[in-house]
């Protein structure tokens, strides 16, 4: 079995999302999203799959260390895409085939008019091992 993190994108660049945004759809598509999201986790429950999953916020901050002091916080290197993660599920799978399997099923999530969003996921492997300079 191996672990893989899928994440889940607000916006990607323009020539990678070709639906809708979330905050753009009625509620009811907001809940035909989630009632699929939820469902979908369901039955990675009942086959064993399932690791965890979480909706994040759109809000957040980069951070990192700035020496001594108030470490600086931004709203991100990269302001022309406001790429956020969503969210994320990581899955516990025989091999990556199943994971790219799971990851092409998530991505038909329904979107604005109850149609597939098929939106692009990241999908990682989870290092089995540190990885040493003896490698």
């Amino acid at each position: 079995m191996a672990k893989y993190l899928m994440l889940k994108h607000y916006r990607m660049p323009e020539q990678y999302m070709d639906y809708t945004p979330m905050d753009q759809w009625s509620p009811d598509e907001v809940d035909a999203h989630v009632g699929y999201m939820n469902a979908f986790a369901d039955r990675l429950k009942d086959s064993g799959e399932f690791v965890d999953s979480q909706a994040l916020s759109p809000e957040g901050a980069f951070v990192r260390s700035g020496g001594p002091g108030k470490p600086p916080v931004t709203d991100g290197p990269f302001p022309e895409t406001k790429d956020l993660i969503a969210g994320w599920m990581v899955i516990d799978v025989e091999n990556y085939d199943r994971a790219l399997e799971l990851a092409g099923e998530l991505s038909a999530a329904p979107g604005k008019g109850g149609e597939p969003i098929n939106e692009w996921l990241e999908l990682r492997p989870f290092l089995d091992h540190a990885p040493s300079v003896d490698e």
